[in-house]
């Protein structure tokens, strides 16, 4: 008698303390969302948010942290409790490209942060204007050096991916590119359609639809694979250029978060993105599900450090702090 008194002791006693614990994680969860409301990341987010309640059973709130680039939305969620009800949903730049741009980060994206999953990815292309003589980038490449003066193309901004990346490709051919930076990807488009620039530099899903117009022309896609929004376009790598470079969205909890809160958060996600309803909303974003375990993203995110402080360098940009 005495082994099964024992063992009812030693269950109430685990009923006991395991019920505060099991009370706690019967909250809210809290999805902190590094930018303002509106875009195809907030969008993304929301849709995971919404598969997240439904799968485990909990609210899940998605909530705006905007300022300083997406820098303190990550620094709320790095001084959050690492309890698995605060995640945070942010894209590459916060995470894998800032530690090169500031030497005074207030966050450390490997040392205060673990990956859940990566969610979704997208890669860059290089556009050139109606006026520009060439079907491929060897064409361009020839025209570039041909015709030094108009050597120069425009981003969305200065310290943007699409920056970065054309710094990137003018270090792979050797050519002399003057960056000429806009505010937004759409003033950069009708200088370039109009003639005023030969090249743009922007996510592809922007190009998309004005490429199969024939209002510009595509040349090349900067992931490893064909973007599914333009197979017909080769990669950077297909055209003979040794570059790549892609963001991302993914989920991180901090880094103290324990791990089997971190497997079922993943297991959620990765169902989620597995399902094919769900990948078909993230493709209407202009993204690409992706997915995936902890480990396999903590990968990616280490060599887009490596990757991204290469071309930052390069770039000699300094952001304002």
């Amino acid at each position: 008698m005495r082994p099964r008194i024992l063992g009812i002791v030693f269950a109430a006693i685990a009923a006991m303390t395991s019920a505060p614990a099991a009370a706690e994680n019967r909250g809210p969860i809290r999805i902190i969302y590094p930018f303002p409301g509106g875009g195809s990341g907030d969008a993304l987010t929301r849709l995971i948010a919404d598969q997240l309640a439904s799968k485990l059973n909990r609210p899940v709130i998605v909530e705006p942290r905007a300022g300083a680039g997406g820098r303190l939305g990550v620094q709320a969620a790095k001084a959050a409790e690492a309890d698995g009800n605060t995640l945070l949903v942010s894209p590459i730049a916060p995470m894998a490209v800032y530690p090169s741009m500031y030497p005074a980060l207030e966050y450390d994206p490997v040392k205060d942060f673990t990956p859940v999953s990566q969610l979704a990815s997208f890669d860059l292309a290089i556009s050139i204007g109606p006026h520009v003589p060439a079907r491929n980038l060897a064409e361009l490449v020839d025209w570039l050096k041909a015709n030094p003066k108009q050597a120069n193309f425009g981003t969305p901004g200065a310290g943007t991916l699409p920056h970065f990346f054309g710094i990137m490709f003018a270090k792979a051919t050797g050519i002399t590119l003057q960056h000429v930076a806009y505010k937004g990807g759409t003033l950069a488009l009708t200088d370039m359609m109009g003639g005023q620039i030969p090249i743009v530099f922007l996510s592809t899903n922007e190009l998309t639809e004005l490429h199969k117009a024939d209002k510009l022309r595509v040349l090349a896609t900067s992931d490893i694979r064909r973007s599914p929004f333009l197979p017909d376009v080769p990669t950077f790598k297909e055209s003979g250029y040794e570059i790549v470079g892609t963001g991302w969205w993914a989920m991180f909890v901090p880094s103290r978060t324990p791990a089997g809160t971190i497997t079922a958060l993943n297991a959620a996600v990765v169902e989620a993105l597995g399902r094919h309803d769900i990948r078909e909303k993230v493709l209407r974003l202009g993204l690409q599900p992706v997915g995936g375990t902890p480990d396999e993203f903590a990968r990616v995110q280490k060599d887009d450090i490596a990757r991204w402080a290469l071309a930052v360098k390069a770039s000699g940009f300094t952001p304002e702090q």
